[in-house]
């Protein structure tokens, strides 16, 4: 039989031990000063002595299991008050005294039930006896002593309802009975004792988490209530993520939260008006974003986040808004306001205002960025190049390559110095600590084997010149050895005739020391000028002097020397140094031959062996009338001639050498100045058009006019028009109220509500950016240049067609074929000139400008100063209009928690106070009321609100006026 349910009041609210009193004589009720209300009562006992009586009543606080600051006030209580609660809770055990107020009871009960696996068999009283007896287990568990709960735990009671919520099938997961087992587990974890029990069971958590399957709405709602709480439990943020992803498994779900958000997203059926569900599936969503590891990390928050955001969370979260319930809202506002938190600070890590991590192409460009100039942006480069590589089939197992380089990535982020990871490890075994200890080890290997291996071969390349040195060394003693006979034999000799030798060596000295060169800056005025004794040489008879007056000490070395200057002096050079000296770097570039360049131009180089840089050089080498001249004097001595002089002779007999150089060269180069020029004057062509036929532009203009004579009413208002450089000068109004918002802004700003089509007038000027860098005078320049160059080479064309053939000379067969293409080229060009000037002539004219004055590089670039001036103000236009709603929803929500300050100081009791006073209830409300973030959600706030009154400024002068 099933204990009796009796009313009662007092202790209950904070003890629930107290809740079965028939006669509740006394009354404890905690207020916020945690005072108790006491109702006397007549004890039936004598009072035994002082001592004795707080050994009673010590066994008593024990068996309520209550916190030390409890115990504490308990402790304090009068001595008949203690007597009187002692006496009260014996009369209370004694009436209690049955079958069913044993552990063994309900434990035979449950293994009897879970044997049963089926509900089919079943009548409608045996189900309701069963959901009976699992209630009134559930009771006990709340209100028995704390010996009832310790021996349910030493019989292993926790284990029964485990094994039972494994055993049910698919009637019984429905019914009332589950829900039923789902609050005796949460009635165990209310004290202190059984928390710890259910905490350190290993399947406990994951096996409620299983109930999530159910379709039972109080079910599910039970058991995410206690997920939650257990998020804040210490040591339990990471046993729920470790439950879902059990849970992932035993539902075959595809990713891990994937029920609780399609749970969350369901609208037809029992889950249309299904707020509570929706409450409890937010609470807990929050609960592991901000508890366990995303107190602390922020990468964690990042992390998981990401996971609910590729679920499709938001747009879930934008829907849920609907059911305007402020419990939901709570939720909801501390889910966005995290993540605000969470993108800005992630955004300032790249000293950027947002992220959208949703743009593959953004994402990029920031690591990008952060990766440029560092040693690891050759890894970056690789990474990429690697992904290139990757499987990309749709089907087959190419997911799992990718999700495998996901995983890795996600570990390696969140794993901390210690090898310990926040999350569930997505990797067994994986430390990334280790991992690149080893590969610094591996690198560090690399190059001890790069150094040894280097160093074997200097050492071999050591010992063959050691060898080769000792080989030499054993030569070298051998030959002194020669030597020295070789002396002994000539030093008689020597002493014989040493007295003639030095007389001779005297005489030598004495002759050099006569013959001291001047300094150079000495020769100039002196007749040194003009002697010239290179002609000496011609006369002398040099090896007589050799012979006569050389000293014995005279060095082979010398008289080679002595005979390369003699080859050089005989070199002919006839042109000026400086100049050959120039010609001789340019053919030692070429590297061709006097006779392969003579036919690279006869050929009008066929054989593309001239470079256009080279034929540019080689114009600046054209033989002079004087050179010309000079060298036909000294052709009988060619073979003397130096390079360059060699060179210049052979180009000189090139019937009209320049000419042809010339027009080799701008054949070369025509369709290069084609290519330069074409594109200028066909964007100039365009932007006229452009020009011409926007009617947003033209709107634009009417726009501005109003504003200017509105706002020059007085002054110059009633104005016709204004010149279109007056539009550049709307960005230097400024607002009288807000300095950093100027006339564009506004202007944009009433463009966007009143003229949407016109706040988008800039894609109808697509060309306008490239016609302002075209520089009228330049471009004229550039095609008279081609025009005066086709001319040229027809001239010498026409003289080359008049002269005889000569075999080789290609000239007149491939020019001719050139000036037919290149003429036609040359005229559409022209053309199009033509057309881009009237064109441009009339545009300018248009908008009411003189158009002898205004050019196009300074007409279009008034344009395009003012398109990105618009496109800049539309920007920071959205901008703040996105800190504006963001500060609105920060009103919002603070208004709303404004009413939960009293309640916040009781939600930070209840979490603080978890594990000492055992209230899990306490911390399942506050989760469920949103009460437990409300400190989070305050800080947040005012942080935002230092950044936004950090940036407020001093207002301006109230009166603006517009220069138009």
């Amino acid at each position: 039989m099933a204990p009796r349910k009796r009313p009662g009041r007092g202790l209950s609210d904070i003890f629930c031990c107290f809740k079965g009193s028939d006669h509740p004589e006394i009354t404890y009720r905690l207020r916020h000063d945690s005072n108790f209300i006491l109702q006397t009562m007549e004890p039936s006992l004598p009072m035994p002595l002082e001592e004795e009586l707080d050994a009673m009543f010590s066994e008593l606080v024990d068996e309520l299991d209550l916190s030390g600051k409890h115990r504490e006030v308990m402790f304090a209580l009068p001595a008949e008050k203690k007597w009187q609660m002692y006496c009260s809770k014996k009369k209370e055990g004694e009436e209690s005294k049955g079958a069913t107020s044993w552990p063994e009871f309900y434990i035979d009960q449950l293994n009897s039930m879970a044997a049963r696996k089926t509900l089919i068999a079943l009548e409608m009283e045996d189900e309701e006896e069963r959901n009976k007896t699992i209630e009134s287990l559930k009771t006990a568990l709340r209100t028995q002593p704390m010996r009832f709960v310790t021996r349910f735990i030493d019989l292993d009671g926790l284990t029964c309802i485990l094994n039972f919520l494994k055993s049910m099938d698919y009637e019984t997961t429905e019914s009332q009975i589950h829900t039923s087992l789902i609050g005796c587990i949460k009635a165990l974890m209310n004290n202190s004792q059984g928390r710890s029990h259910v905490l350190s069971h290993t399947e406990s958590i994951n096996i409620v988490a299983q109930s999530l399957a159910t379709e039972n709405v109080k079910t599910k709602v039970a058991v995410l209530e206690i997920m939650g709480a257990v998020c804040l439990v210490p040591g339990g943020h990471r046993k729920i993520l470790e439950a879902m992803l059990h849970y992932q498994k035993f539902a075959c779900e595809r990713t891990r939260f994937q029920t609780l958000l399609n749970d969350l997203d369901r609208s037809t059926g029992r889950y249309r008006d299904e707020v509570n569900l929706k409450t409890a599936i937010m609470s807990f969503i929050n609960a592991v974003l901000s508890q366990g590891a995303g107190e602390s990390s922020f990468e964690f928050r990042i992390h998981l986040r990401y996971e609910f955001l590729m679920l499709g969370i938001q747009p879930v979260i934008d829907k849920l808004r609907s059911h305007d319930n402020s419990t939901l809202d709570r939720h909801l506002d501390f889910f966005e306001m995290l993540r605000n938190e969470d993108e800005l600070s992630l955004a300032k890590r790249f000293d950027t205002v947002h992220i959208d991590t949703k743009s593959a192409t953004q994402v990029f460009e920031l690591i990008k960025k952060k990766m440029s100039h560092t040693d690891a942006h050759p890894h970056f480069i690789s990474v990429l190049q690697h992904c290139l590589l990757m499987p990309y089939k749709r089907s087959g197992n190419t997911v799992h390559y990718w999700l495998l380089l996901d995983r890795i990535v996600q570990q390696i982020v969140l794993q901390n110095d210690k090898g310990h990871d926040p999350d569930v490890t997505p990797l067994e075994n994986f430390n990334v600590k280790n991992v690149v200890r080893m590969l610094v080890n591996e690198n560090e290997v690399k190059q001890w084997k790069e150094q040894a291996e280097k160093m074997r071969k200097e050492h071999h390349e050591l010992q063959q010149k050691f060898d080769k040195k000792e080989r030499e060394c054993e030569a070298k003693t051998q030959e002194k050895e020669d030597m020295m006979q070789t002396l002994n034999k000539m030093k008689e000799k020597l002493e014989k005739e040493s007295s003639e030798h030095k007389q001779v060596k005297q005489q030598v000295a004495e002759l050099s020391a006569r013959l001291h060169d001047l300094s150079t800056n000495k020769l100039e005025g002196t007749v040194w000028t003009d002697i010239d004794d290179i002609k000496v040489f011609k006369i002398l008879d040099l090896e007589d002097i050799e012979k006569t007056f050389s000293a014995y000490q005279r060095q082979q070395k010398e008289s080679e020397d002595d005979t390369v200057t003699s080859k050089k002096v005989k070199e002919l050079s006839v042109i000026d140094g400086r100049r050959a000296q120039n010609c001789n770097i340019l053919l030692s570039r070429l590297k061709l031959t006097n006779e392969e360049i003579k036919r690279a131009i006869l050929t009008m180089d066929e054989q593309e062996d001239l470079p256009k840089d080279m034929l540019e050089q080689l114009l600046k080498f054209v033989p002079e009338k004087s050179d010309v001249d000079l060298l036909e004097e000294h052709k009988h001595e060619l073979d003397r001639m130096a390079k360059a002089d060699r060179f210049l002779y052979e180009m000189s007999r090139i019937n009209h050498y320049q000419q042809r150089l010339q027009s080799l060269y701008f054949k070369k180069k025509f369709a290069e100045r084609i290519v330069e020029v074409k594109p200028k004057v066909e964007a100039l062509t365009r932007a006229s058009k452009e020009m011409l036929q926007s009617r947003n532009l033209k709107q634009l203009l009417e726009v501005v006019l109003a504003f200017g004579n509105y706002m020059n009413k007085g002054q110059r208002g009633n104005a016709y028009g204004f010149k279109v450089s007056s539009l550049n000068k709307i960005a230097d109004t400024k607002s009288s109220i807000d300095k950093n918002i100027t006339l564009l802004h506004y202007l944009i700003t009433i463009l966007e509500q009143k003229y949407p089509k016109v706040a988008v007038f800039q894609e109808e000027l697509q060309s306008v950016p490239e016609a302002a860098k075209v520089n009228m005078t330049e471009l004229e320049k550039d095609i008279n240049n081609l025009r005066s160059g086709l001319k040229s080479v027809e001239m010498e064309l026409d003289f080359q067609r008049g002269l005889p053939q000569v075999s080789g000379d290609k000239f007149v067969s491939v020019v001719s074929h050139f000036i037919t293409v290149a003429s036609f080229s040359f005229s559409e060009v022209d053309d199009s000139l033509t057309e881009a000037k009237e064109l441009f002539l009339k545009a300018v004219q248009h908008f009411g400008e003189d158009a002898t004055r205004m050019q196009p590089d300074e007409f279009f670039g008034i344009f395009d100063q003012f398109l990105q001036a618009f496109a800049d103000a539309k920007q920071e236009n959205e901008n703040m209009r996105r800190r504006k709603e963001e500060e609105e929803r920060r009103a919002r929500m603070e208004a709303q928690l404004k009413e939960q300050r009293e309640k916040e100081r009781k939600a930070k009791k209840a979490k603080e106070n978890c594990e000492e006073d055992g209230e899990f209830d306490d911390l399942v409300s506050a989760l469920r009321s949103g009460e437990v973030f409300d400190k989070d959600l305050s800080k947040m706030k005012r942080n935002r609100k230092r950044a936004n009154s950090s940036a407020e400024t001093s207002r301006e002068r109230p009166v603006t006026k517009l220069n138009l």
